[in-house]
């Protein structure tokens, strides 16, 4: 199995948008029951199809697997649930560790949140000066809760 221990933040400032390249992604929900979160997901020409469980504090099981583009097309076209959730990633290297700032799209559009990947939920990590408050655990900011209610209608 494998193991997503992720913490999630706003931003304070926009210094970061001078840092790393951005890459469009287009993401969907097959199911975003908080229980099993099944999403596909289109990096380029990269696709995956990605099943989350239940988070437990920061950490829940995630498995990954890559699949064809057309079949992942196909999905967020027919399947997905609406709207497909769309934002330009960045990834930035700051002490050690990447922070994957991702900037939303459409009913999302002028929510900013940056994530890090830890290996256990206490590591300790230095914050960028361009990190803001700790959002973790407020539901609203999952990228499957955008889905139901976006950002705009906060």
């Amino acid at each position: 199995m494998g193991v997503e221990i992720e913490r999630k933040f706003l931003l304070a400032g926009d210094c970061w948008r001078a840092l790393g390249t951005p890459l469009l992604l287009r993401q969907g929900y097959l199911s975003a029951d908080p229980a099993r979160v099944v999403r596909v997901r289109v990096a380029g020409d990269q696709a995956w199809l990605t099943i989350k469980g239940r988070s437990v504090g920061a950490t829940r099981g995630e498995w990954e697997y890559p699949i064809p583009l057309a079949d992942a097309n196909a999905l967020l076209d027919d399947l997905c649930e609406q709207p497909i959730i769309e934002k330009y990633r960045r990834e930035i290297a700051h002490a050690g560790h990447i922070w994957e700032v991702d900037e939303f799209l459409g009913a999302n559009q002028g929510l900013v949140v940056a994530e890090i990947e830890l290996a256990a939920e206490d590591q300790p990590f230095d914050k960028p000066d361009w990190i803001g408050a700790d959002v973790t655990h407020d539901a609203r900011y999952f990228n499957s809760s955008l889905v139901k209610r976006p950002y705009s209608s906060w």
